[in-house]
């Protein structure tokens, strides 16, 4: 497993963002040299967790708990056979470019080490916006995005460090229940009867989803 390259975003003046600055980082570029990766601080406050990258909107983006977006090489690649185009590391909007690595298949609570320092926790999926819509520039973007179900994840910082591309990236924890990224992206979509469910995954887990997940249990009943 590896790191194929670490992204970044600088903020871009664009039509298809709702957010206050008119603009987005979702234009993610791979970057030459090491990159320091620490926890940003709450969401609202604290953006990205890597050093040079912006986050243009923290209503919805950015804190410990979405410090970093991870996505797959080889579902990128199954994009570019399904849009006929390519797509670039970084085409996503992801801060890391992996190989070797079923990141949709990871479970909540999942620990990376990334390179000789940077420890990760995988907290939550990503959910597609207007934003990324305009970014990819495909049509009913969120809703094909969505039923693919692979959407990639996000994680927070347990142990700060720097990463360069070509980085080895190792599982050093994986929890013993069933709540993958990819399940609790179904979760918070298209399939509510689910959320009740999350919370196996316990404190790991997005303080959004555990939310959610309460809210849920509390109005229909765990066994929903």
């Amino acid at each position: 497993m590896k790191l194929l390259s670490v992204n970044l975003g600088r903020l871009k003046a664009v039509e298809y963002t709702d957010a206050p600055s008119g603009g987005t980082g979702i234009d993610k570029q791979p970057a030459d040299g090491a990159i320091r990766v620490s926890a940003p601080g709450e969401k609202g406050v604290g953006g990205s967790g890597l050093a040079g990258d912006e986050v243009c909107d923290l209503r919805h983006h950015g804190g410990n708990d979405q410090a970093v977006y991870a996505f797959a090489r080889e579902d990128l690649d199954q994009w570019e056979h399904t849009l006929g185009r390519p797509l670039a590391n970084g085409g996503f909007g992801e801060n890391l470019t992996t190989a070797g690595l079923d990141v949709s298949g990871a479970k909540i609570g999942e620990r990376w080490r990334v390179g000789p320092e940077l420890v990760l926790e995988v907290t939550s999926s990503r959910i597609p916006c207007r934003t990324f819509q305009g970014h990819v520039g495909e049509k009913a973007w969120v809703k094909r995005f969505t039923q693919q179900g692979a959407p990639g994840a996000y994680l927070r910082v347990i142990e700060p460090g720097e990463i360069r591309g070509g980085d080895a990236i190792e599982i050093v924890h994986r929890p013993d229940h069933e709540v993958t990224v990819a399940f609790q992206f179904r979760a918070v979509t298209t399939e509510k009867n689910l959320l009740p469910r999350l919370l196996a995954a316990g404190s790991a887990l997005h303080p959004e989803s555990i939310e959610a997940a309460h809210k849920y249990a509390e109005k229909y009943g765990e066994n929903s």
